[in-house]
């Protein structure tokens, strides 16, 4: 059991260009900045738009464009849960999850709100809800089908902080019992790594990357990725034991190799220093300090320079350095704290 699907879509000057596999019980995020085609992509295999290819569940045929078939939504096995809810305003919380439901839809619909502890809000009103309170009772509405392709789109990201991280714990309860596929729709980085076996970056409309959590925030091929992982992401032309940066400047780093090339180093790793270090760095620039940002109990400082970086360094280093927006400062990395790997 599992997904197959080959996605083209054309509209106003965009393209979506996808191909993708999942697996029966497993949970894909697919990530991307705005307007990389993430909700074009779930759309497209809930059967809401046309595509060009083929999409195949459960070795089912919905859409075949060569051979003109195209299953509609309504006789698709899939569930697609909004960020917004979608509740039926004038339904009570127990007709919503019925509506759709066949064969003793009440005693089902209760049955489904008693398993996830639900069953006392059941004869309330959507507006009578909290936020999160209606986002499970939107996700039990859809696993009461018994979709066998689970799509979500941005699911938490309408909910107050104060309540997000209880209802991904509930998110996470449910995708586990889940027995089909599921495909998650975030910009939220936590989200993905807390509830996803695989991420799937898109970035203008075509797959960019994938893996395991650990896997792509460990190597990012863009941007996107290397800001979602928190790291400095550079790029060059390897030369052994040194990368000709394209940015201009040159990288040290041991056992480089030859050819193009992408550099990650840890924010961490970049110690700051108010006259040039001497002794164990090999890579040392003068830098500008553009922007200070405090997260916890770290101070996450973006460098301006001939190679730009984010350092992460605590209040104290802050203090010591005199480091406000436009300090002076020289910035060193040691060549072993640098990981290197074919762009």
């Amino acid at each position: 059991m599992s997904l197959h699907a080959e996605v083209v879509v054309r509209r106003n000057g965009f393209a979506l260009d996808v191909r993708l596999d999942v697996d029966e019980g497993e949970t894909v995020a697919v990530l991307g900045p705005n307007g990389a085609g993430k909700t074009t992509l779930l759309r497209a295999l809930a059967g809401l738009i046309a595509i060009e290819g083929r999409v195949e569940l459960d070795g089912e045929v919905l859409d075949d464009s060569k051979a003109g078939r195209h299953v509609p939504t309504e006789r698709r096995r899939v569930g697609l849960v909004f960020q917004d809810h979608v509740l039926f305003p004038h339904m009570s919380v127990l007709h919503n999850v019925a509506f759709g439901l066949r064969g003793d839809s009440m005693r089902k619909a209760r049955d489904w709100l008693g398993r996830a502890g639900l069953l006392e809000m059941a004869d309330r009103m959507p507006g009578e809800l909290s936020g999160g309170q209606a986002q499970r009772v939107a996700l039990i509405r859809t696993l009461a089908t018994q979709p066998r392709l689970l799509l979500l789109d941005e699911p938490l990201s309408a909910l107050d902080v104060s309540v997000r991280a209880e209802t991904r714990r509930e998110l996470s309860r449910r995708l586990a019992a889940f027995e089909g596929v599921r495909i998650l729709v975030t910009h939220d980085p936590l989200e993905a790594i807390a509830l996803a076996d695989r991420l799937v970056v898109m970035e203008q409309g075509k797959v960019v990357q994938q893996g395991t959590p650990a896997d792509v925030t460990a190597r990012p091929r863009s941007r996107f990725v290397a800001d979602l992982a928190g790291v400095n992401l550079l790029r060059g032309r390897a030369h052994h034991d040194h990368v000709e940066l394209d940015g201009g400047g040159t990288l040290a780093a041991p056992d480089a190799g030859e050819g193009e090339v992408l550099a990650v180093i840890h924010p961490r790793a970049v110690a700051l220093y108010l006259a040039r270090p001497e002794g164990t760095p090999r890579n040392v620039w003068r830098a500008t300090a553009e922007e200070l940002d405090l997260q916890g109990d770290r101070v996450r400082v973006r460098l301006g320079g001939t190679v730009p970086l984010v350092a992460e360094v605590t209040p104290g280093a802050v203090r010591d350095l005199h480091l406000d927006r436009g300090a002076e400062v020289w910035a060193a990395v040691k060549a072993t704290e640098i990981s290197v790997y074919r762009a």
